[in-house]
């Protein structure tokens, strides 16, 4: 155990994956910073999928690293299995996924944490927050120790006074074999913030050996995966394969056997659950007519005979889950290890926190992940990241770090826990953010990493390389621009498609934006291959893809920027914080309370909060300039 100060200026609460990111971040900028975690070896733990990144979450992740976060640098260092997800589909969408070795994770995070300096790890609970005159004082842990700071970021996941379901077995905890944090809740509900209930689940656990893979459809990892750090340059692990399989009608039957004593359907599981991650039997309850459902078997590493069910989450009683994952092809012999649960959790609705994650109510205490209400690594993992950045800055009395929703996932994350809040457990989607086709996960290095510089978290090496980067997209660019194929060079290119009439000369720039052409295809042309332009850009496989992308899409992104220039435009008109709602009868009454609750800081927020109306909008401005 390290050794404890009397004092850090700033103290984060939980291991977990936002604690790991709020950490590390506290303590590269220049704070002495305290983990408090139940489990030193429990830092990092991947108590669900062992897997990162996937749908707009592998945005997040590729954002974190942009800014200076780890998680993108653990994932490529311990995965096993590299997806580029939704290549058939634009580029808005591709997202990058690994699954991991789930041992190799924990045990590299937790060797991050102890070797960064200024950084304590302290084995304990907590008992009590020491709160005076709306500010944080201290935290006093559960063997009585009285630490002081100057902020506190609270990463408990789903620990707040949590209890776990299978059938009508409810233990105490918030995840297998590991305890529940109680009392902090009430802490809080005594100065003032308000909590709510959710419920979040996960599926068995099968030995490896007992699963007849034969009967299963192989899913290989891509051949040359793209990493989730930029600041790596090669994916070097062995990667093996996952498995799909899919329940049936007899799976669906025995599962209904069980809803009797279903704590999901009895009423005793009050929480709301993921809408888009649902219970096995969630699913076959609310899609009746489906015939099967896709199940993906995941192996937990590579030594690891666990492997998790991917698509089977469930708290049905444990005989029911067995006796239908036997009906499943490859799983007929199958041993469970480990039943599904649901595990049913505290969290406080966020619109109680601004865009720094801190809370309204007291000062310097910070809220990431779970406790606000949302589901994921990633997420929480993103709020981490940004609540340790802005607790160090209040700390070092410097401007806040705020990211807007025109320039990362992040800020589409946040932005919509404020202003929509949450009453059910928040998942970050593509389609959640209105310009998502500039926000790709190529590009976030370009978005994000002169912040991370300047907060001290990239370091001056890190950015001559993207400096580089963009200086040969930007001579690609010029290049294509300015350059054009002759007739014989165009049949080079376009021979291929019988149906293409060939122009006597056609530019790059305007070759390029066919669907049909690729910019490898392009360089089987000699006099483009050898320029030494292009030589250039084809040493750098991201410049590459981001210079195609840019040429086939130009139209698009240029209409982005516009909607973008506008977007801060009514960013820019900013409300005083003491603007008093109340007294403007002429908004909607629930208007008036959202405006009030919600308190946002410019028209562009006041717009985006569900049920302020484009009316009360108008009238709030009038009554602004009055």
């Amino acid at each position: 155990m390290f050794h404890v100060k009397q004092r850090y200026d700033i103290v984060v609460i939980g291991g977990g994956h936002a604690g790991i990111e709020a950490s590390l971040a506290a303590a590269r900028m220049g704070c002495s910073t305290g983990l408090i975690t139940m489990d030193r070896h429990a830092i990092g733990r991947m108590s669900c999928n062992p897997a990162i990144g996937g749908t707009a979450k592998g945005h997040l992740v590729r954002e974190i690293d942009a800014l200076g976060g780890e998680m993108g640098k653990i994932a490529d260092f311990t995965g096993i299995h590299f997806r580029m997800l939704n290549m058939s589909k634009g580029p808005a969408v591709w997202s990058p996924r690994c699954q991991n070795d789930r041992e190799w994770y924990s045990r590299e995070a937790l060797r991050r944490i102890e070797l960064q300096n200024g950084l304590d790890i302290i084995e304990d609970t907590v008992a009590d927050i020491l709160i005076e005159d709306g500010r944080v004082q201290a935290v006093t842990t559960g063997t009585g120790l009285n630490i002081g700071c100057a902020a506190a970021v609270m990463c408990s996941g789903t620990f707040l006074n949590a209890v776990m379901h299978t059938g009508t077995t409810t233990l105490v905890g918030g995840r297998y074999q590991e305890k529940a944090s109680t009392g902090l809740t009430e802490i809080f509900l005594k100065h003032g913030l308000t909590a709510g209930r959710l419920k979040t689940g996960t599926p068995p656990r099968l030995r490896r050996d007992s699963i007849d893979y034969q009967e299963t459809e192989v899913q290989p990892g891509d051949e040359n995966p793209t990493p989730f750090s930029f600041q790596n340059r090669k994916i070097e692990n062995r990667q093996i394969p996952m498995y799909l399989t899919y329940t049936n009608r007899r799976t669906h039957e025995i599962l209904r056997t069980g809803f009797n004593e279903s704590p999901l359907f009895t009423g005793r599981i009050k929480g709301i659950g993921p809408r888009y991650c649902p219970s096995i039997e969630d699913k076959i309850n609310r899609f009746a007519d489906r015939e099967r459902h896709q199940i993906f078997l995941e192996p937990e590493g590579y030594e690891s005979n666990v492997v998790y069910v991917n698509g089977f989450s469930s708290s049905l009683p444990a005989k029911v889950q067995e006796d239908a994952l036997r009906t499943i092809a490859g799983l007929s012999r199958c041993v469970v290890i480990r039943p599904g649960y649901a595990v049913e959790y505290d969290f406080f609705p966020p619109h109680q926190v601004r865009h720094t994650l801190e809370t309204k109510r007291i000062k310097r205490l910070y809220f990431a992940g779970q406790i606000n209400g949302t589901s994921g690594y990633e997420e929480a993992a993103a709020q981490g990241l940004v609540a340790g950045i802005n607790a160090a800055l209040s700390v070092q009395e410097r401007e806040p770090f705020i990211v807007g929703r025109s320039e990362a996932y992040i800020g589409v994350l946040i932005d919509d826990l404020i202003n929509k809040s949450t009453e059910e457990p928040y998942r970050m989607f593509t389609s959640r953010a209105e310009y998502r086709l500039a926000l790709r996960q190529d590009n976030a290095d370009s978005r994000l990493m002169r912040h991370g510089h300047a907060l001290g978290l990239i370091s001056p090496k890190t950015l001559e390389r993207l400096d580089a980067k963009e200086t040969r997209v930007a001579s690609a660019r010029a290049y294509i621009l300015s350059e054009r194929l002759t007739r014989d060079e165009l049949r080079v290119v376009l021979g291929n498609h019988a149906d293409t009439v060939i122009p006597d000369s056609e530019s790059l720039n305007q070759l390029l934006r066919r669907p049909e052409v690729t910019l490898e295809g392009i360089l089987r042309v000699g006099r483009v291959r050898t320029s030494e332009v292009i030589k250039d850009l084809i040493s750098d496989v991201d410049a590459m893809r981001r210079v195609e992308i840019e040429v086939k899409y130009e139209g698009y992104l240029k209409r982005q920027d516009e909607q973008i220039a506008l977007f801060k435009k009514n960013e820019a008109m900013t409300i005083p914080e003491e603007f008093d709602y109340a007294a403007v009868k002429s908004i909607s009454n629930e208007g008036r309370e959202k405006l009030g609750r919600i308190r946002p800081r410019s028209i562009g927020q006041a717009m985006r909060i569900s049920g302020v109306s484009p009316a009360d909008v108008s009238i709030l401005m009038i009554s602004m300039m009055r």
